[in-house]
């Protein structure tokens, strides 16, 4: 017999998220779309830019928090996962929104940090796993998250 989606257990698959990484990254990002923006004029949306960045990136720690401390119990929900996202996306919508409304047409730059954030993150995230299945390297189970059995081993998986 098989378990109702709603009663089966919250599993968060192991990713390569380096916070890090990133920061170096949004702050390159940041002092590139500032230098564009001053030679085009208006600083400020270069500036609001970095803001916007700088909130994907809590955003981004915050999830990864969020997910250690829900999983680390004994009987994580996703209902509780479920309600944590909505609210922490709801809290940095209102915060980007307002900042592009009060500072308006400057403040559309949070907008602009916040969704090249998101591609940012997917990419950082998505492109390490898509290596490691290139790879063919089983060592680490990148997809099946720490503590999974892997159903194939190397002699098994399909070649390209």
């Amino acid at each position: 017999m098989t378990t109702p989606a709603q009663d089966a257990p919250l599993v968060f698959p192991s990713v390569a998220f380096r916070p890090v990484r990133l920061l170096a990254i949004c702050c390159a990002l940041t002092a590139l779309a500032v230098g564009l923006a001053a030679v085009a004029g208006h600083v400020m949306i270069g500036a609001f830019f970095g803001v916007g960045l700088a909130l994907g990136l809590i955003n981004a720690v915050l999830v990864q928090r969020s997910v250690e401390s829900i999983t680390a119990g004994d009987h994580p929900l996703k209902r509780k996962m479920a309600l944590n996202s909505a609210t922490r996306l709801l809290i940095i919508s209102v915060i980007g929104l307002t900042i592009a409304f009060v500072f308006r047409p400057s403040g559309l730059g949070v907008l602009f940090g916040l969704a090249l954030f998101q591609v940012l993150l997917v990419l950082s995230t998505a492109l390490p796993v898509w290596k490691k299945i290139r790879t063919g390297d089983n060592s680490e189970q990148v997809a099946a998250g720490p503590g999974a059995s892997a159903s194939t081993t190397a002699d098994e998986a399909p070649k390209d």
